[in-house]
């Protein structure tokens, strides 16, 4: 299991670090992807995937509501667009 590893009502290592990600800005094309590979480890695919489940995760609200509100918008105007 990757979300949640750390017990039912606090966000794990990984996820707090997803969302710090997500926080911050990037420069030019590519930078976004590069720091997630080199400081999470993760490829930019499964980053998105597990950012995607995290947007629909109760204690991810309770811990960053201004991202995670933020991002749920940006998801929900790409999906009305589709």
């Amino acid at each position: 299991m990757e979300l949640g590893d750390e017990g039912a009502g606090v966000l794990g290592r990984r996820e707090r670090d997803i969302l710090a990600l997500e926080r911050r800005g990037f420069a030019g094309p590519g930078a976004k992807e590069r720091v997630i590979r080199e400081e999470l480890g993760l490829a930019p695919v499964r980053y998105f995937q597990l950012l995607n489940a995290l947007l629909d995760d109760p204690r991810a609200l309770a811990h960053d509501p201004v991202t995670v509100n933020r991002l749920r918008r940006i998801r929900e105007q790409r999906r009305a667009e589709r």
